[in-house]
């Protein structure tokens, strides 16, 4: 058995697809056969669309080949002549029996094979005939199923949804017509053919629905005409970390009591300190800077100033330090300033009709505008959490 070549591809190129079913398997088998009288060779190809089986076959083994499935004697005829012409007439019959019309009336099966890798039995009335090709591998297989197949479809195709009209109305000379200039265009630039026939919105989502139903999918697809432009920008380096922030602030939104601004709180109202209001009013820095707490009440301003000259004097015979001594005796002038003085911290009178009374109010401003009642003695320092000021 002779290899199969690339020139026996070509001669196949001009030869029509054949069409069997296998019975027993329910698989179509599709043939495409050549022969030469010349030199009383056959060549076949069969593919199921998946694989791609051939065979080449002599004079000597088509002859054969014939005697062997027709069970005659294997022995030649003793005249050559005869024997030539012999082979001649049978391999017409087969290459007769390789037609559209032909074909329809011989019955196939599969069988063992023995030589090859794939056997097909070919029966008619009064005779029979079988193949036995071999598997030309997945590689050469691809290339003559889409050189002989894929790319004729396309084409075909191609012209079956450009043409105004329907090809199956056509007659012979016009299709002829119509197809030789497709296939001219497409032989010319085949990736552009190629381009044109499958991107259109109707053939591609045509092809696609038909796929979607040929493998029993649930949802088929729509055909549609008309295909939009989507946005393909790419994301620039701004916007790729931006949907983090967006992602940050959609886990938590704000809510209205989210917004309320905090207030701070107030600080407690203090009663005011006699020595802390003497110190304040002493420092002399910026006194209008300070804020000044309440004044005393009207009853601690009554003891104040009951309180008799003597406790005043016995606090000016202790000793006491000069610069203490000096904010001591500069805090009565600024009280007794009225530019200075708050106007609720003025003693409001108890009663006129009372001379007691009146006599402690004048010694005691006496004592005051003299400076005695400002001497005090050492001012003890005060325990706060075990630190000294």
């Amino acid at each position: 058995m002779e290899s199969f070549t690339e020139d026996h591809s070509k001669a196949l190129l001009a030869k029509e697809w054949l069409v069997k079913v296998d019975s027993q398997t329910s698989t179509p088998y599709l043939f495409k056969f050549f022969c030469s009288s010349v030199d009383l060779m056959a060549c076949v190809l069969v593919t199921d669309t998946k694989a791609a089986w051939a065979e080449v076959l002599t004079s000597n083994q088509f002859a054969r080949r014939w005697r062997t499935c027709n069970k005659l004697s294997i022995s030649p005829l003793p005249d050559t002549d005869e024997e030539e012409s012999w082979r001649d007439h049978h391999l017409a019959l087969i290459g007769r029996a390789h037609s559209l019309g032909g074909f329809l009336g011989l019955t196939l099966e599969l069988e063992k094979p023995t030589s090859g890798d794939l056997a097909l039995q070919l029966e008619c009335n009064n005779w029979k005939w079988r193949w036995e090709p071999t598997f030309l591998g997945p590689r050469l297989s691809a290339e003559i199923i889409s050189k002989h197949l894929i790319m004729p479809l396309i084409s075909v195709n191609h012209l079956a949804f450009s043409s105004s009209d329907v090809l199956g109305d056509l007659a012979p000379g016009d299709l002829e017509k119509a197809t030789d200039k497709v296939g001219r265009t497409a032989r010319r630039t085949l990736d552009t053919h190629i381009k044109n026939a499958l991107s259109r919105p109707r053939v591609a989502t045509t092809l696609q629905r038909m796929t979607a139903m040929f493998n029993f999918l649930p949802e088929l697809p729509a055909i549609i005409t008309d295909a939009g432009i989507p946005d393909l920008r790419a994301l620039t380096a701004d916007q790729i970390s931006s949907p983090k922030i967006t992602v940050r602030d959609t886990e938590h939104k704000p809510h209205d009591y989210d917004m309320t601004p905090l207030q701070e709180p107030t600080p407690p109202k203090l009663p005011q300190q006699e020595d802390s209001a003497t110190e304040s009013e002493s420092e002399g820095a910026a006194p209008k800077q300070r804020t000044l707490l309440t004044s005393p009440t009207p009853s601690h301003q009554l003891r104040v100033s009951e309180r008799p000259p003597s406790a005043s004097l016995s606090k000016d015979s202790s000793p006491a330090l000069p610069g203490r001594s000096r904010s001591r005796t500069e805090a009565p002038a600024s009280e007794s300033d009225p530019s200075l003085v708050r106007p609720n911290k003025k003693l409001k009178p108890q009663g006129s009709d009372d001379d007691d009374s009146e006599e402690e109010r004048k010694r005691h401003a006496a004592a005051i505008k003299s400076g005695a009642a400002a001497k005090r003695g050492t001012r003890q320092p005060l325990k706060r959490g075990g630190k000294r000021f």
